[in-house]
């Protein structure tokens, strides 16, 4: 096709997109301990949820594996930014092996919450995805019994705890901004004594992510969300962008990208969902390119200059 040919198409990029300091710095205490230990190192659960990055450190010498009793003794270990269960690193400390959490510090942040709530005789409310790993690692950080899972406003409208006047809530940190808001506002009805977290448990980047599909949604005939699909803020973004009245589509490379789903798109809007880099929504540009004329515009809600320190024994090796 010639460039004659090509129709023309607009594309709106959304700002912020892509990586956070969250998952920034859990990649590199992987590609770090890659340097510091040689190959191979055992990373638990996916680093992130992202294929190419997980496929792209997988190709520099780390071994993905689901639990602790597939790493062999000696080798060194990497939980991932989700954060675990508090079984998790007690188990390897009796194993005698060198691990490293890269746990993002705003989950970290959660758990403290929940252990000082409980601490404090609260039963904690967590508003989250069952299954989702962040919510097996807080449920971790607390006995059995101390904290009750609420998905939905249905959910918080049936949940009968057992002292309604000692609660607390907290939730994950990918989660939808406005539907979080719903179930909190049901939750705050029905125990008005609730106690809400230290600050906002949404991390800033799932909240700018979606500030950011809703300023260009409307502009839009249609957005692609780039991310995994078992990456719960990327799913968010899809679901912010059909909430606009916007079609979305998520897809995890450009590769996936179904041409029908842009008949009749003159604006199209990008985004990528926290785990994703910025090469795949340049990949997806370019792939855009082949048969439209494109032209780009970033369009800015908030600028991130937030960064998050290495942990202790690998500032040295960055």
């Amino acid at each position: 096709m010639s460039p004659i040919d090509k129709p023309p198409l607009e594309l709106l990029i959304a700002a912020p997109r892509g990586f956070c300091a969250g998952v920034d710095r859990a990649i590199r205490i992987v590609e770090l301990a890659i340097e510091k230990h040689g190959a191979p190192v055992y990373v638990r659960h996916e680093i992130v949820h992202n294929k190419f990055v997980v496929d792209t450190l997988k190709a520099q010498g780390a071994v993905f594996v689901e639990e602790l009793d597939e790493v062999p003794d000696g080798a060194p270990v990497v939980f991932s930014a989700h954060g675990v269960p508090k079984s998790v690193p007690l188990d390897a400390q009796n194993r005698g092996l060198e691990y490293l959490d890269a746990t993002c510090p705003l989950v970290s942040k959660v758990h403290r919450q929940a252990e000082r709530l409980v601490g404090a005789g609260r039963h904690i409310v967590f508003i989250g995805h069952a299954g989702h790993p962040e919510v097996i690692g807080t449920f971790g950080q607390v006995p059995e019994g101390a904290m009750s899972l609420i998905e939905t406003v249905e959910d918080a409208e049936v949940f009968a705890p057992a002292d309604p006047s000692n609660l607390a809530f907290l939730t994950q940190t990918t989660l939808s901004v406005d539907d979080t808001a719903a179930v909190v506002a049901t939750l705050q009805r029905r125990f008005p004594q609730m106690l809400p977290p230290r600050g906002e448990d949404i991390c800033y980047a799932t909240s700018n992510r979606q500030t950011a599909v809703k300023a260009i949604a409307h502009s839009c005939d249609a957005m692609l969300v780039i991310g995994a699909p078992n990456s719960s803020n990327s799913v968010r973004l899809v679901e912010v962008a059909e909430r606009e009245g916007t079609p979305a589509m998520l897809i995890q490379r450009a590769s996936e990208l179904d041409w029908d789903f842009l008949t009749g798109v003159g604006t199209l809007g990008i985004t990528a969902g926290a785990s994703a880099p910025e090469l795949l929504v340049r990949e997806l540009v370019d792939r855009l390119s082949e048969r439209f004329t494109v032209s780009e515009r970033e369009v800015e809600t908030n600028r991130e200059t937030i960064a998050f320190k290495l942990p202790r024994g690998l500032e040295a090796a960055a």
